[in-house]
């Protein structure tokens, strides 16, 4: 399927220059836009029917990724089918999953073993079926700013740091994170069973939705001292465009994992648009000069922080929204456990599903979506401070906080044989089931 779409793509220019007299507006795309552009076009495409983490989508994505790094001469370190790794389903299936990573080597031999992680998340909802009168109908969540723009940026990003390796003190690694919309598993993985040295990361850059410059361009560093002087400097700096830090989180990503591993880490976006989780996420809403300008600026502070200082980890909590001294589920010695079960999606059959009750409007209206809830469970076991942290609509967002603020109570979690708050995030399904032809 990407090899037709590639071979169409190859194959039109060359027609429309010998028959066809080219737009203007295409004659003035720069390098960079250009390729962005065809980027996007490929992985919002219906193709591959919204990136589904586990889906055949998700995989050409992976695939396209990989062959577009190896193309900008980068050492691509996942191999041909990326680095797969599997996730256990609700109902005894594995769901199947990959990253893509890629090494750009520092020249400086005191540093190029230490290493800065430029990731992007590589899957979107997927495709969902639902039924209007009977009649069955499919709709695409195409994902072109979630995330295929930060995905375009991720690329040219690593052809611009790739042609000037030779300034890089430290080592880089490109990363397309898939799975991320499953709790940021990919990153997970690569984190806890793929990369062999995490001590030696020592940042990570977040890109995630970034095509809607005019809604404004935000940097999110969880108030790390060290990464807010680094924005400051190179704010000072001559720049296209300049990044708003911003102490609350614009959404939740792949940051979240590498903050948990106390990593700093440092979140770029365009935040929230009206398009946001829906199928009107086309290519058509990006907004491609302002990504150029965001482009340059990544490029230059990613330099920056690439050749500065290392960042040290320090978790101000005040000026997070999480809760003071919570552990990640994955970072606990002994998880908590739901009815005896570590498993989240335990927990997820046993008490949410069951307990669930879908809205009536929402389901009239054929509203359907996965809504991703964080809440944490104290050293009493008791569930609190439950919010959503990626809606779908009120209705949904609602009922999935609801159900999830009434669990019974768990068995805390552990470390070092301490029970300690645990911060859990899940996703809470609601979706229709197809009406049968008659």
């Amino acid at each position: 399927m990407r090899r037709i779409l590639t071979g169409l793509l190859l194959f039109f220019p060359l027609l429309a220059a010998a028959q066809i007299r080219p737009a203007y507006g295409a004659l003035e795309d720069s390098e960079a836009v250009a390729a962005m552009k065809e980027h996007v076009g490929f992985l919002a495409s219906a193709a591959l029917e919204g990136r589904k983490a586990g889906s055949e989508g998700e995989r050409e994505a992976a695939a396209y990724v990989s062959e577009i790094l190896e193309s900008y001469g980068l050492d691509v370190l996942s191999g041909k089918d990326g680095d797969i790794f599997g996730l256990k389903r609700e109902n005894g299936d594995t769901l199947t999953s990959r990253n893509v990573l890629a090494c750009i080597p520092g020249y400086d031999p005191a540093q190029r073993e230490h290493y800065i992680v430029l990731g992007a998340r590589l899957d979107n909802l997927g495709l969902m079926t639902y039924s209007v009168d009977g009649v069955t109908r499919e709709r695409i969540y195409y994902g072109a700013n979630g995330n295929a723009s930060g995905l375009a940026m991720l690329l040219e990003l690593a052809r611009m740091l790739s042609r000037s390796s030779v300034l890089l003190k430290r080592s880089v690694i490109i990363a397309a994170f898939g799975s991320s919309l499953e709790s940021g598993a990919g990153a997970w993985y690569f984190l806890n069973r793929s990369f062999p040295h995490p001590e030696q990361i020592d940042a990570m850059i977040n890109l995630d939705m970034l095509g809607t410059g005019t809604n404004g361009f935000y940097a999110y560093t969880a108030s790390n001292p060290d990464l807010n002087v680094l924005l400051e400097q190179v704010n000072a700096t001559l720049e296209p465009v300049l990044p708003q830090l911003v102490s609350m989180e614009p959404v939740n990503s792949d940051h979240r994992i590498f903050y948990d591993k106390e990593i700093p880490a440092v979140f770029f976006t365009t935040g929230r648009y009206p398009e946001y989780n829906t199928d009107r996420d086309t290519a058509s809403i990006l907004e491609y000069d302002g990504m150029e300008r965001e482009l340059e600026y990544l490029y230059n502070f990613s330099v920056a922080l690439v050749n500065g200082r290392k960042p040290e980890f320090r978790r101000d909590a005040s000026a997070s929204d999480a809760p003071t001294g919570v552990v990640s589920f994955f970072d606990c010695d002994v998880k908590p456990t739901f009815f005896r079960s570590n498993d989240p999606a335990d927990f997820l059959q046993r008490w949410v599903y069951t307990y669930l009750r879908y809205p009536q409007s929402a389901i009239d209206e054929g509203v359907q979506g996965r809504v991703l809830v964080d809440f944490v469970i104290d050293e009493k076991g008791k569930v609190g401070d439950v919010k959503v942290a990626r809606g779908v609509d009120p209705r949904l967002d609602d009922e999935a906080v609801r159900v999830i603020a009434a669990s019974p109570d768990w068995k805390p979690g552990l470390v070092r044989g301490k029970k300690v708050k645990t911060a859990l995030s899940v996703y809470v399904e609601f979706r229709l089931e197809r009406k049968k032809k008659k």
